[in-house]
C-alpha cells in the first residue's frame, strides 16, 4: 500500500521518509521482446535466449532502458499524493543501472524523499528516489539493486 500524503505542501520537510515498497514484477521474455519492438533495440543479449544461454549473463536480459521504465509502474504503489490539481514528471537525475536484470526474475521499486521544495506557481516539487530491486532466491531483494533513480515530481495546487 502506498504512503499518502493528503496533500502536496504535506511533503514539506519529509526529506529521508521511507515511503512504501511496490508489489514484485515479473520479467518475462514477452515484455522484453515487446519492449524491443517498441523501442527497436534488438541486440542479442535481449531477445535472442538461444545465443544469450553463451553470453555473459547466461540468459537473455531486460533492457536498462525497460527496468527504467517500469519505475512509473512503481511510483502509484509507492506514494500517493492527494488534492492538487496536475501532477507532472519533470524528470529525473542520478540514474544508475548497476545489476542486469536476467529473464525471469521479478523486480519491484522502493522509495524515499530525498528533496521538497516550493517553486514558482505555488507548485511542490519533490525528488523521489526509486531503488529497483530485484528478488533474490530466497524471496528477499539481492544485494545490488537493478537501477537507482531520483525521480522529480511537480503537483500543482488545487484551484
Amino acid at each position: 500500500m502506498a504512503t499518502i500524503f493528503e496533500n502536496p505542501r504535506d511533503l514539506l520537510g519529509k526529506e529521508g521518509t521511507r515511503l512504501a515498497t511496490s508489489e514484485w514484477v515479473a520479467i518475462e521474455q514477452s515484455r522484453i521482446d515487446a519492449f524491443a519492438e517498441c523501442t527497436g533495440d534488438h541486440q542479442w543479449i535481449h531477445v535472442d535466449p538461444v545465443r544469450a544461454k553463451d553470453g555473459p549473463f547466461g540468459a537473455t536480459i531486460a533492457h536498462g532502458y525497460l527496468t527504467l521504465s517500469l519505475v512509473n509502474l512503481f511510483m502509484p504503489q509507492i506514494v500517493e499524493v492527494r488534492r492538487f490539481s496536475a501532477g507532472v514528471n519533470v524528470g529525473m537525475d542520478k540514474t544508475r543501472f548497476l545489476s542486469p536484470v536476467i529473464v525471469g526474475s521479478r523486480i519491484r521499486g522502493t522509495g524515499e524523499i530525498v528533496s521538497v521544495e516550493e517553486v514558482k506557481g505555488g507548485a511542490i516539487q519533490a525528488v523521489i528516489r526509486v531503488t529497483v530491486e530485484i528478488e533474490g532466491p530466497d524471496g528477499q531483494p539481492t544485494a545490488k539493486p537493478a537501477c537507482v533513480v531520483d525521480t522529480i515530481n511537480r503537483y500543482f495546487p488545487e484551484s
